[in-house]
């Protein structure tokens, strides 16, 4: 039997995927990406990080979180170190260069939720965050 309605999953693949090309968009245009700006926010919330703490909070394996260091570093935002306590360990801190993109970043992502939340009432935003928690829920993730 064919559904008659598109099924929620689909639904919400497609609102996800056109939500994300939108955001990573509106980042592109100030100089970011969101790779970029969990990296950044993510190191400005706790100075020092070590990079597997950094890759498990931003949810990306290491060797992509490196790559993505190594171009971050390269622009200067963020400064790599050995460990002192650990020599196996690398911490990563945001540069003064760093906090000025996370500071221009935030704008966008401020601005990029208003857009986001344009004709949905505090209230619709509390339900809505209760329905994706379910969703969550309901696969087990």
């Amino acid at each position: 039997m064919r559904p008659t309605t598109t099924p929620i999953g689909l639904q919400l693949f497609r609102t996800s995927k056109a939500v994300r090309r939108a955001f990573d968009n509106a980042l592109a245009e100030a100089g970011g990406s969101i790779p970029m700006w969990l990296v950044l926010t993510n190191l400005k919330a706790s100075a020092w990080r070590s990079q597997h703490d950094l890759a498990g909070a931003v949810g990306i394996e290491g060797p992509t979180l490196t790559r993505h260091l190594d171009g971050l570093e390269q622009l200067g935002l963020v400064h790599r170190r050995q460990d002192p306590a650990n020599r196996r360990a690398v911490l990563v801190e945001l540069t003064e260069e760093g906090h000025a993109a996370h500071a221009r970043l935030l704008g966008v992502v401020i601005g990029f939720d208003r857009r986001l939340r344009s004709g949905l009432s505090a209230e619709d935003v509390t339900q809505l965050r209760t329905l994706l928690e379910q969703l969550e829920m309901n696969v087990g993730l």
